[in-house]
């Protein structure tokens, strides 16, 4: 099976494009977000299946919801708070991922999730730096490809704002060739 791509896409619109490089820029969006404690292997499908719980019906609502892309995921890191700044540290065995919730939707009427480890957000508009790739998903090729936005972002001299996060758009059956993955790294 090939995968078809047919879930809706939070919108965005391109600034600047460069190659397989673009800059967007996202309105603001409403997620529904887990903290996985598993290494990335495991914390794909036991994310993915949480997730999926809460928009096929999963919620305090007995509501489901369509399925929007792209589903992120990044390294969770650990804070420590100091006078200034907030730094943020990897911590190893935790992720995070969040699907993004149809536009129709408000905060205020989503579904509430029974699941005490799924958690509704609103995410700020924002510019977005996006290196986009086909092929498997895996923690080396997410490293690899945040290290080349990096250093274009870097030689472009754009100030980054977040780690890098993936984010994937196709069904996992989907032929790894033709999988629409990307890595995003917000900026200012």
């Amino acid at each position: 099976m090939v995968g078809i791509r047919n879930s809706a896409e939070a919108a965005y619109t391109v600034i600047l494009q460069d190659g397989d490089i673009e800059i967007r820029a996202y309105q603001p969006l409403l997620i529904a977000e887990t903290i996985i404690d598993a290494d990335y292997a495991d914390s794909g499908s036991i994310g993915f299946n949480r997730l999926a719980g809460y928009i096929f019906g999963n919620n305090r609502q007995q509501q489901k919801m369509a399925m929007t892309t792209p589903v992120y995921r990044e390294q969770q890191g650990e804070k420590i708070a100091m006078t200034a700044p907030v730094l943020q540290q990897k911590s190893a065995g935790q992720w995070r991922m969040a699907f993004v919730m149809p536009p129709e939707y408000a905060l205020s009427t989503l579904p509430e999730p029974l699941d005490p480890l799924v958690e509704i957000k609103q995410l700020p508009a924002k510019k977005v730096a996006v290196l986009g790739y086909s092929g498997s998903l895996s923690e080396e090729k997410i490293n690899a490809m945040a290290n080349e936005l990096s250093t274009w972002l870097s030689r472009q001299d754009y100030k980054i704002r977040s780690s890098a996060r993936s984010a994937a758009y196709d069904p996992p059956w989907t032929i790894p060739a033709l999988r629409r993955n990307e890595v995003h790294i917000d900026i200012e």
